[in-house]
């Protein structure tokens, strides 16, 4: 307990002499830097070469703009993470391993006034996942004329409508097993109409640059323990891998497809942090790909109710913080999210998003798990008293109910081994004269 204290204070004094020695250095140099050359600064530090000549040339980027929710906050780094409803834009793997399912409202005020809205819901049959969710992206779009007259009105958007399934294959006590998922999705982009010279709007002019395309994601999820130094059944680090936007072009432009790799590690028990980096891909051009990029995140759990999380994104030259809280009102939960986007302007507020989670249980599994536990107890109480076939019968009630729990088979097989034994013994002390 002491060595923690001590531990967190020196860190805390680490932290602040860090953040006095860039005060000073600020300062030293403040009276000679503007705003705006601060800004370039800023920007010059994640950006040191040339622009990347390959950004803007994939469509659907929709697809890229987060719901919201824990992976938003955690710097989008949540391909190995996958504990809520966040998980069905990162790892399609997520549904055949969520405890709960889960019924998601998203709403992101993105750049300017674009907004997100999005849902989720996610349920698990034994090993088998099964989740749908739909995002739109919306932004107010307005025609002017020469004059500054108002022309025409109506809505840019980006829909898309997503199916899941996954499975957990090789599950076990000891070995996690793999979770491998899929994605289908449809998307649809919706322009409006614009005019003609005279000033005329052209019925259906926008459906030249509407679009539609049919895409897919992949991934893959597995956990185990490493450096452990807490007592936990859970795993403490887990890896995925995913592939998504997989499909053909659209209207000839591709589309915007990643693939990704992460990996996320709990050093105790209520931190976690993870990591991903994640690697665009041109199908169409794979010579014309854009540069890849990674986040990191950070999650605390303060208590039962109440986490905090962090995140950073560097993607091109545009570094992104994110902060977020996440409250637990049982069966309700709500993660409040705040993005500042360094490269973009600097403002007391720049995004903001908000998600209500319910929580629909479990479906009675871990009920299940505890009573199979607690037969394994039973079946180990009696064995230690001799009575080998009563112990059996506890472990195989056990394993009826958690086919998976490898401790119960290997006490039922030590104990048909001994009755076998026992059997032997009897069968040659009858035959002796």
């Amino acid at each position: 307990m002491h060595f923690t204290v001590y531990s967190f204070l020196g860190m805390k004094k680490a932290l602040l002499l860090s953040a006095l020695i860039i005060l000073c250095l600020l300062s030293k140099a403040g009276a000679q830097i503007s705003g705006s050359d601060a800004y370039e600064i800023i920007y010059s530090m994640f950006n040191p070469g040339s622009e990347d000549p390959n950004i803007g040339l994939t469509s659907f980027l929709s697809t890229m703009v987060p719901m919201g929710g824990s992976a938003e906050s955690m710097g989008m780094a949540y391909t190995a993470v996958v504990s809520d409803a966040s998980f069905l834009e990162l790892n399609p793997a997520g549904s055949a391993v969520l405890k709960n399912s889960q019924f998601a409202f998203f709403h992101n005020n993105w750049i300017a006034d674009t907004r997100v809205e999005s849902l989720v819901y996610t349920m698990r049959l034994g090993n088998l996942g099964f989740s749908v969710g739909g995002k739109w992206l919306y932004l107010p779009f307005t025609e002017y004329d020469d004059f500054g007259s108002r022309m025409a009105t109506g809505y840019y958007s980006e829909a898309i409508a997503i199916a899941n399934t996954a499975i957990h294959l090789f599950p076990g006590y000891y070995f996690y097993g793999l979770a491998i998922g899929a994605n289908l999705k449809l998307a649809y982009r919706a322009m409006p109409d614009y005019t003609d010279d005279a000033g005329n709007i052209i019925a259906g002019s926008g459906m030249d640059q509407s679009a539609m395309a049919v895409m897919a994601d992949f991934g893959l999820l597995t956990r185990f323990n490493f450096l452990k130094a807490y007592s936990s059944r859970e795993k403490n680090s887990s890896f995925g891998l995913t592939i998504k936007n997989v499909g053909f072009p659209s209207k000839g432009e591709p589309l915007k497809t990643v693939a990704s790799a992460g990996f996320s590690y709990n050093f105790f028990k209520p931190i976690m942090i993870s990591g991903d980096i994640n690697f665009p891909i041109n199908l169409d051009e794979p010579a014309k790909s854009s540069r890849l990029y990674w986040g990191l995140g950070y999650s605390m759990s303060i208590s039962d109710f109440w986490k905090l999380t962090a995140g950073f994104l560097l993607k091109g030259g545009n570094p992104r913080l994110s902060f977020g809280s996440s409250f637990d009102f049982a069966p309700l939960s709500l993660d409040m999210n705040y993005t500042l986007d360094m490269t973009t302007q600097l403002a007391p507020l720049h995004r903001m998003s908000i998600t209500a989670r319910f929580d629909l249980g479990d479906g009675g599994r871990a009920d299940k798990a505890a009573r199979a536990e607690e037969l394994y107890l039973q079946g180990l109480t009696v064995y230690a008293e001799g009575e080998l076939e009563l112990a059996i019968v506890y472990w195989n009630e056990a394993l009826k109910l958690n086919p998976y729990f490898d401790p119960a088979k290997e006490s039922r097989e030590t104990a048909l081994t001994a009755l076998e034994l026992r059997h032997t013994i009897e069968q040659l002390q009858r035959l002796e004269p």
